[in-house]
């Protein structure tokens, strides 16, 4: 089997809601979008997919240099290659990004779980079929909202909610002690501070939230800022969730280890170059007792990509859902949804495993990139 074409389509989504969760992502008023869907064909009919972009983001940004940089390296090779491929694609990330990589990576997973007539997590090796899935919220002005918030995701039966801050820390610590009041003492809550504070008020708050008794503390400092993750850790017993935009790939993820910036390691396969790298990284945090969390992918054909890589891992305890999931949601036919008892479960058809939507990304085209 050959690889005979790869094109990027850039299609518009309308209406997209105001969303925000930190100074990184400012948030503007309802909006248009552009994403990408990404088509792999091969000689003998299969073809694989991904989305590029997302609602904040923009395909534009990363597609062309997809098409420029990547498309030559796997024209007219096996698509069942990926391991070799994979060191092809990585050895373009200069002219090109991980989201990129990642969305090549995705497509080729998805045409060989086409040709094996399997979904993907069982092709990389299937751990289970179901996931808990908590909230992340957007950031809000004051705690009524967090409140009203997390009082909507405790009564839906979802498993934990995570508070996105205004990273300001007198704020902050007031936020999580009214939410921690609100949905008491035995609900799951996690506090993602999206890089925001120095290392002083990283461990001011960090000493609050332990107290109130929250599950985890992400990404409080920089996030190239490994000495005072080593320093943070050193005076805090709340576990740290760090690496998610640590600069680079899957190596990126070895001084973090090393020394012991984190205890539970991050990614998804839009930051971090697809499911070849996420996997390897699951299974590099598996070899040390550590847990490798999934962050949203931004879209929701990424979103799918990582439900299979979560399905096919056994140390990851969660699937996050960024709020409003419907800032996040546009593409598929049917896209995943949680069910009564806070789980989402992983698509079961071949590849990729779901339906996406041609009619509507065909309305809004607005440019076939080759």
């Amino acid at each position: 089997m050959k690889i005979t074409d790869v094109t990027l389509e850039l299609f518009s989504w309308d209406g997209v809601p105001n969303v925000r969760y930190g100074a990184h992502s400012p948030g503007v008023a309802s909006h248009k979008a552009c994403l990408g869907l990404l088509t792999i064909s091969t000689d003998q009919g299969l073809q694989g997919h991904a989305f590029l972009g997302s609602s904040s983001r923009s395909a534009e940004l990363d597609g062309y240099s997809l098409i420029a940089a990547l498309k030559p390296v796997i024209l007219g090779k096996d698509p069942l290659d990926r391991e070799k491929l994979n060191k092809l694609l990585f050895q373009r990330f200069r002219m090109t990004t991980y989201r990129c990589i990642g969305a090549v990576d995705v497509a080729l997973w998805d045409i060989a779980g086409k040709c094996a007539n399997l979904p993907i997590y069982q092709l990389m090796g299937a751990a289970r079929t179901r996931i808990p899935a908590y909230a992340s919220s957007m950031a809000f002005d004051g705690a009524a909202a967090y409140i009203d918030d997390a009082l909507a995701i405790q009564a839906q039966n979802w498993a934990a909610y995570k508070i996105h801050p205004p990273a300001r820390r007198q704020e902050d610590i007031a936020i999580c002690r009214a939410v921690r009041k609100a949905v008491g003492d035995d609900y799951l809550l996690m506090l993602d501070s999206t890089w925001g504070y120095s290392y002083e008020d990283a461990i001011r708050v960090g000493r609050e939230i332990q107290d109130l008794g929250f599950y985890w503390y992400e990404d409080p400092l920089a996030e190239d800022d490994i000495f005072n993750y080593v320093k943070l850790k050193q005076h805090l017993h709340i576990p740290m969730v760090a690496t998610e935009h640590s600069p680079g790939g899957l190596s990126s993820y070895a001084p973090w280890i090393i020394h012991q910036a984190t205890d539970v390691l991050r990614g998804d396969v839009a930051i971090k170059g697809g499911l070849t790298a996420c996997l390897k990284a699951a299974h590099l945090a598996e070899a040390f007792h550590m847990n490798y969390e999934i962050h949203h992918g931004g879209n929701s054909l990424n979103n799918v990509a990582n439900l299979h890589l979560i399905c096919a891992i056994a140390n990851s305890e969660f699937f996050e859902v960024l709020l409003p999931a419907a800032a996040h949601k546009y593409g598929l036919v049917e896209d995943i949804e949680i069910d009564k008892d806070g789980y989402v479960h992983v698509p079961t058809g071949p590849g990729l495993g779901v339906e996406i939507d041609f009619a509507a990304i065909t309305k809004g085209r607005i440019a076939l990139l080759t």
